[in-house]
């Protein structure tokens, strides 16, 4: 018997970072860009300090993505959080996993706290196909 979505993630939760597969909003050609995630249950977060990047505005317009952590494939459909506590919640779990990032983290909330930088982070939930592994 396979294993459910919520096992599958938890063996490979650890691993440091994730290759996204993604669709060009215009040409529709297949990328793939190798970032940062978090795993909370059966869900997966992408998040990233700066949401006009490519691969973001590529999720934006087409976000059915593949995600490929430690040998397994799991895809799924990236949904934008875009209410203030959800983003919150995930940079806090950025910051849990990705312990060495805190002070950058830190300083960067103090300068937006400042009007000195613009805050352009974002994040995303991965809602995951029951048919991934």
């Amino acid at each position: 018997m396979a294993d459910d979505i919520g096992t599958q993630l938890k063996k490979v939760a650890g691993n440091q970072t994730l290759q996204l597969v993604h669709q060009g909003r215009k040409s529709g050609k297949s990328y793939e860009v190798t970032i940062w995630f978090i795993v909370e249950g059966e869900t997966v977060y992408l998040a990233t300090s700066n949401s006009s990047r490519q691969w973001v505005r590529n999720v934006l317009a087409r976000p059915a993505v593949t995600l490929r952590i430690g040998g397994q494939s799991f895809t799924g459909k990236a949904e934008p959080i875009s209410d203030e506590a959800g983003r919150a919640h995930v940079m806090e779990l950025v910051g849990q996993k990705y312990w060495y990032a805190r002070p950058y983290m830190w300083v960067f909330q103090m300068l937006a706290s400042a009007g000195l930088a613009t805050d352009r982070r974002g994040a995303f939930r991965v809602r995951l196909d029951s048919s991934s592994s």
